[in-house]
């Protein structure tokens, strides 16, 4: 079942998820909530029920995956920052209307510097390329996805 609206982390959901992106990056596995608490906890003086109910949250809004391991539960970020990244940005402008989905994205490249905008052009460039590599197209269109009304 996908996610019907934008995912938005608070702080502390943000903090576990990162905790668990790195870990995962840094070729770990899932991770249990005494594991995610003897370092987020830790850090930030939380109790560990305080860190059971974060990840409790995490799954249920399905950013985590939970599977039992004896008495206990690992968890595991269902996806990587930037695919959730992605997912939210998607999800938000898939919501608007065209003229204000390209009135948003103006806004929003107005204040990028030099560099996002051709980290922007490079991101659009490899767009292309996969495009074209999969269709076996050498047109000059750009294959990205059109946003579709929820």
């Amino acid at each position: 079942m996908a996610r019907s609206s934008v995912t938005r982390l608070g702080e502390l959901e943000r903090a576990v998820m990162e905790h668990l992106w790195t870990h995962r990056e840094a070729g770990g596995g899932s991770l249990t909530v005494r594991e995610v608490h003897e370092t987020v906890g830790t850090q930030r003086e939380l109790a560990y029920t305080t860190v059971m109910t974060v990840l409790d949250r995490l799954a249920k809004k399905r950013l985590v995956m939970q599977e039992r391991d004896g008495r206990a539960y690992r968890y595991s970020p269902v996806s990587t920052r930037e695919e959730l990244t992605a997912q939210t940005m998607r999800e938000t402008l898939g919501d608007l209307e065209a003229r204000d989905r390209k009135g948003a994205m103006l806004h929003f490249l107005d204040d990028a510097s030099p560099q996002e905008i051709d980290e922007l052009k490079a991101a659009l460039a490899e767009i292309e390329r996969r495009s074209m590599t999969t269709s076996g197209s050498t047109s000059s269109s750009v294959g990205v996805r059109r946003f579709r009304r929820v």
